[in-house]
């Protein structure tokens, strides 16, 4: 039996209630389940915060690199940071989103920590592809089916883009400047999602600091400066792969539009994408995702970040 988000938490939240939270969940279902909700809800529940995945004791990995994988290095930043104390006193949480795209060395690696949890800790694993993970991952889980919910979950930063889009097509004269305005609203998102990171970061820095100060253990504290400064790194490319993917899949919509497919990724701008496939050629649409999915491969290369973005815009979204 599959459950809504919010059904799912409520029984988790009884059971947290009484004691009988399991160390470790898998929450499975297709995208727009509401699986990255219920991972910030029960992170916020067991931290007793509204900070969700943004509390200072919740550590998450997801894919980050081109090749859009888990690598052994992220899910050993997991398992340092669980075996560390809890700033606030209550749990700790690690989150691994997309669990199946971990390569075999990290899902050999995160088993240890899935048979040895460190007390006072809470595993979850999210997935759409639950089938893909090892029985010996799947085993030592709980897993929690989730439904689909026929709506995506988009953030707001998400929508504006799309919007921009939805905008964009509806020119009558699409030049160049008109790409631009689209640019300006990824890099303007991109810049707000910096500056909320560093500020959050460098809260959470402080708070550490304060503590720290009355202690002998200055190199410790060094170590910690670096940490948030390759968090705030990793936060950041991770804000710019999610809305670098949300365009992507408005293309891949399009084509799956074109070819009668079901299972949208976007469903909320169905109409949007249907209209446009109805009148731009296939090869067309393919031409453009394919320009997308370059920019994402040069944003992950040592390729200055306004050059790429703003060659894959114009390439994605210019007229022919």
């Amino acid at each position: 039996m599959a459950f809504s988000s919010d059904a799912a938490f409520e029984l988790l939240r009884r059971a947290y209630a009484q004691d009988r939270l399991a160390h470790a969940y898998l929450l499975a279902g297709p995208r727009g389940s509401g699986k990255r909700r219920l991972a910030a809800n029960l992170a916020g529940l067991v931290t007793g915060s509204e900070a969700g995945l943004e509390h200072p004791d919740v550590h998450t990995a997801e894919p980050e690199s081109k090749s859009r994988r888990l690598r052994i290095e992220q899910t050993r930043a997991l398992e340092k940071e669980l075996q560390m104390r809890s700033l606030m006193g209550k749990r700790k949480v690690a989150i691994v989103f997309e669990a199946d795209r971990m390569t075999a060395e990290a899902a050999n690696g995160f088993l240890k920590t899935l048979e040895e949890p460190p007390n006072h800790s809470l595993l979850l694993l999210t997935s759409d592809q639950p089938e893909s993970l090892p029985d010996t991952i799947l085993s030592r889980c709980i897993t929690v089916p989730l439904q689909g919910e026929g709506v995506e979950e988009l953030t707001a930063g998400q929508r504006e883009l799309l919007d921009g889009v939805v905008a964009l097509f509806k020119e009558r004269d699409r030049g160049v400047a008109t790409v631009y305005r689209l640019v300006r609203t990824f890099s303007t998102l991109l810049h707000a999602a910096r500056e909320r990171i560093t500020e959050e970061n460098e809260a959470g820095l402080k708070g550490e600091e304060a503590h720290y100060r009355q202690t002998t253990e200055s190199d410790w504290l060094d170590e910690r400066e670096d940490y948030y400064k390759a968090l705030t790194e990793s936060r950041y490319i991770r804000e710019r792969s999610l809305l670098a993917e949300t365009l992507i899949a408005w293309w891949a919509d399009l084509l799956r539009q074109q070819q009668g497919a079901a299972g949208l990724d976007l469903a909320g701008y169905a109409a949007q994408t249907g209209a446009l496939a109805k009148t731009l050629p296939t090869h067309d649409a393919l031409k453009r995702l394919t320009a997308l999915e370059e920019m994402r491969e040069n944003l992950g290369r040592n390729i200055k970040e306004d050059l790429a973005i703003e060659a894959g815009f114009l390439r994605a979204f210019g007229a022919e």
